[in-house]
């Protein structure tokens, strides 16, 4: 009995979670699964009317865009998922699309509630131009 909990400790540390150790893609699949999830987000943003550009002045600006926060929202949770070794379908293609479809969803419509804009030094309201 021992025997098999040790062989079973062993073969799962050494095949990963799930012994999926033997599953990688390449180095051009990584990049372009980067790629994509960023045209993806992109596009999916520009279709959800979320501007291209945040309002000037663009130093002090708090307004989400399609350039940003969205491709570096995207690109983070993509991240995450290569570094558990998850890459689902057609070496991590798949999941890209999707991560770019939801983290524009994201910075649509929930980004607000979870980063608020900072209060106004000023008026001790929230900034809204």
């Amino acid at each position: 009995m021992f025997d098999l909990m040790d062989s079973t400790i062993f073969f799962a540390s050494y095949g990963n979670f799930l012994g999926l150790s033997n599953i990688t893609i390449s180095s051009f699949d990584l990049v372009l699964a980067y790629i994509v999830t960023i045209i993806c987000a992109i596009a999916v943003a520009l279709v959800l009317r979320i501007p291209l550009l945040p309002s000037k002045p663009y130093r002090y600006s708090f307004d989400v865009s399609a350039l940003y926060p969205t491709p570096i929202i995207a690109i983070g949770v993509l991240s995450l998922f290569f570094v558990l070794n998850y890459t689902f379908m057609y070496n991590g293609l798949v999941l890209a699309i999707v991560i770019g479809v939801l983290s524009a969803l994201f910075v649509k419509y929930l980004f607000d509630f979870v980063f608020p804009k900072p209060l106004d030094e000023t008026a001790g309201e929230d900034i809204d131009e």
